[in-house]
């Protein structure tokens, strides 16, 4: 009997992230915070099993189950071994969503055998998922790895399509609108859609087969995005539950030569000295741009580590070219110890942590976007495709971020100039600048609190959230 009730306390949480590098931590984390509020709860993380080979589980007690789907791209027309939108070019990611939903008969099969309670926790992008626990009588939740702004903004463009309503720059949203988006904040596979596209098709019924859930889980923090947990509430019809900050889970430093050079490199610089550059792990700026980059940086006159990755269109696997930078730029920064260039990746949260870092500029991913603010460092934003452009209004609107340029299309114009005022007001001893730290430090304050304690927020949701389930699942 105490078995039986122990079931009932504790369904089956499935996890189910969406093939995507930038969705997977949080997921990861989600699963290490469940067996901490539910010691004794059985997770499983589902995915293919080349993404499952590449994580590292974090430690829990049982462990976290693995299953693996069977997923061949190549029958979709993609390159074998295409498991992840990492492995792809922006132009073919709308084959890779549709291929995505030919993961749904596997996942209903692996469902149908489980047979305690059920809670199937979905990224927003499997919002199939949803249909598949209808017929099973079981919990959903969907979970947004991004912020409550971002994602409420990214549904109402794909679902309106206010570019095709207005011929101007202004674009209101008819659902929320006192936010007024400018068409260069449109990502350019979205300005191309027209309604009848398979873009539009996809997102509307993602967003059609979300609403069916039962619960939205936000990687936010309630005193953070309140008005944006609302616009989610009008989206879903649902209460969204606030449990962010989620990242990855904290890691011991690592031991490899090139994470040494670079603390090294970071610990001759003075406190808040160093402008840390990173566009994510699958966006790049095109060639013009990286070179006006290159030369804005220099002029700045500022200690800068930039994690570089080859121009838009361009593969890391051929090798970086010199003339993807101004002639003798590498040279000339690494004599004045005054530039680190770190090719592909960098250990992005070593580097924020450190007290020589004194600002970010970055693509916005809402990833990127917590890991600066949880160690207060402002923003320099140049936001490239998918949400990123509204994370940066948010984080404009938080007085943590200033704008340098939108884009990466060739239209996407960035002077020198623009990079060399924008390091300067964000690390200058200017009063926007101060403002900006000060800002960063009160959100860095408010992240930490939302998880400080079983009274913090976003532990006070997670915890409202597992006792609906338990009481649902009954």
């Amino acid at each position: 009997m105490a078995a039986e009730e122990a079931g009932r306390q504790h369904p089956h949480v499935v996890l189910f992230p969406f093939l995507a590098r930038g969705h997977i931590p949080a997921f990861l984390r989600l699963a290490g915070l469940l067996h901490e509020l539910r010691p004794g709860i059985t997770v499983t993380l589902v995915s293919t099993a080349r993404i499952l080979d590449s994580i590292s589980l974090p430690p829990t007690n049982p462990p976290i189950r693995l299953h693996a789907l069977p997923f061949a791209p190549a029958d979709h027309g993609l390159p074998p071994g295409a498991d992840s939108l990492a492995d792809l070019h922006v132009h073919q990611f709308i084959t890779f969503f549709q291929a995505s939903e030919s993961l749904r008969p596997a996942f209903e099969g692996f469902v149908s055998g489980i047979r305690s309670p059920v809670c199937i926790v979905a990224d927003a992008f499997f919002g199939w998922t949803a249909d598949v626990t209808r017929a099973h009588r079981a919990f959903h939740a969907v979970f947004l790895t991004g912020g409550a702004f971002g994602f409420a903004v990214f549904f109402s463009v794909w679902e309106h399509l206010p570019h095709t309503l207005a011929a101007g720059d202004e674009l209101p949203l008819p659902d929320f609108p006192t936010v007024v988006l400018h068409r260069t904040q449109i990502p350019r596979y979205i300005l191309a859609a027209t309604g009848s596209d398979p873009w539009t098709a996809f997102f509307r019924r993602v967003i059609s087969l979300c609403r069916k859930t039962d619960a939205v889980l936000v990687n936010t923090v309630q005193e953070l995005e309140s008005s944006g947990l609302d616009m989610l509430r009008r989206t879903f019809g649902v209460r969204p539950w606030a449990i962010g900050p989620i990242l990855a889970a904290p890691t011991t430093p690592s031991a490899s030569q090139d994470d040494a050079s670079i603390i090294r490199w970071l610990d001759v610089h003075p406190p808040c000295s160093v402008l840390y550059i990173s566009f994510g792990s699958q966006n790049s700026i095109n060639a013009d741009q990286m070179i006006e980059l290159a030369r804005g940086l220099e002029a700045s006159g500022r200690p800068f580590l930039w994690a570089l990755r080859p121009p838009l269109g361009l593969d890391a696997k051929d090798g970086f070219k010199p003339e993807w930078l101004p002639a003798g730029f590498e040279e000339r920064t690494a004599v004045a110890n005054r530039g680190l260039l770190v090719r592909g990746w960098a250990p992005q949260v070593l580097i924020l942590a450190h007290p020589s870092t004194g600002a970010f500029m970055s693509h916005c991913g809402w990833n990127s976007i917590l890991e600066s603010l949880c160690h207060g460092v402002p923003v320099i934003g140049w936001p490239l495709g998918a949400e990123q452009f509204f994370n940066a209004m948010l984080v404009v609107e938080w007085g943590v971020c200033v704008e340098v340029a939108r884009g990466n299309m060739e239209s996407s114009v960035v002077a020198m100039g623009a990079v060399t005022d924008a390091v300067g007001t964000v690390m200058g001893e200017t009063e926007k600048g101060g403002e900006m730290r000060r800002n960063a430090g009160v959100i860095a304050r408010a992240m930490a609190a939302a998880w400080e304690g079983p009274r913090g927020s976003s532990a006070v949701s997670l915890e409202g959230f597992l006792g609906c389930v338990e009481t649902s699942v009954r």
